[in-house]
């Protein structure tokens, strides 16, 4: 699917890339040759990373960045128009995820729910629901995707060129993550986003598409799954028709080939999730 250096001299923004499926997703651009842009909230893990990529010869610059934050988003474009000259390519990978004790609690009951013979009953998830936890997804998951987006453009426009990759899920699919209404209603978002602004610009020769991803064994997921039962385990790979998820290098592959300009891909949604949602 991607080809050794197809995207040479490209300049590749990923947000969220310190850690995790976007730091698969920013050595895997690196592999094919771009000059990498990487943000973080995290700056111990992007210092890591900027380190890593700068020893193995990638041009690189990192900068700490909550995409939540508008003028911050605007500051690291600022600055990356100012190192590289322009940007070509935009992973929006940063994003919030269940995985505190109390979701991770509701995470189990879900799963429980679909894969045990037991009363059907509402399970209490929405009406439960604080102010706070609702709104706590927006954010990063959806106003930083468009912050984010809104600032390539400049530069996408004016050189009538650019791919944009939306890393969504298959939260926002169906009810998969019920156990989460807030971080379903964020994803679901971004797909109608990446759908309207792919619209938008295609006649700029701007390519915009998302992956909804299953299940992907980055840290917070293999921690999970460390946590869990042989049982709760067993409960949550049978959902899955695969029987397993994804390393993160196999969503890093198709990114890479979406920010490349060998497909015809305009406002799609790609979901690799073993058969979870079909």
């Amino acid at each position: 699917m991607t080809h050794a250096q197809s995207l040479s001299g490209q300049v590749a923004v990923v947000t969220g890339g310190g850690q995790g499926l976007g730091r698969a997703i920013v050595q895997a651009l690196a592999d094919a040759g771009a000059r990498l842009v990487v943000c973080d909230i995290n700056p111990a893990t992007l210092e890591d990373t900027r380190k890593s990529l700068e020893a193995s010869g990638t041009e690189v610059l990192a900068v700490p960045c909550d995409v939540s934050d508008a003028a911050a988003v605007d500051a690291m474009f600022e600055q990356a128009g100012q190192r590289f000259g322009s940007v070509d390519i935009l992973v929006n990978n940063a994003g919030l995820v269940p995985s505190s004790p109390a979701e991770e609690s509701l995470r189990k009951a879900h799963y429980a729910y679909r894969t045990t013979p037991m009363p059907r009953q509402s399970l209490g998830v929405t009406a439960s629901l604080s102010d706070a936890d609702w709104h706590k997804w927006w954010g990063v998951n959806v106003h930083g995707v468009f912050y984010c987006t809104r600032a390539a453009l400049r530069f996408m426009e004016r050189q009538r060129a650019g791919r944009i990759v939306n890393i969504a899920s298959v939260a926002g699919l169906g009810a998969g993550s019920m156990h989460s209404p807030g971080y379903s209603a964020t994803k679901a978002a971004v797909i109608s986003l990446t759908q309207t602004t792919a619209f938008d610009v295609a006649g700029a020769n701007i390519q915009v598409n998302a992956i909804a991803c299953g299940g992907v064994n980055t840290p917070p997921m293999l921690a999970y799954l460390a946590g869990a039962t042989e049982e709760q385990r067993a409960s949550l790979f049978q959902l899955v028709p695969l029987g397993r998820f994804a390393d993160a290098d196999q969503y890093a592959r198709l990114a890479v080939y979406l920010a490349g300009k060998d497909h015809y891909f305009v406002g799609q949604v790609l979901s690799p999730n073993g058969g979870y949602v079909i």
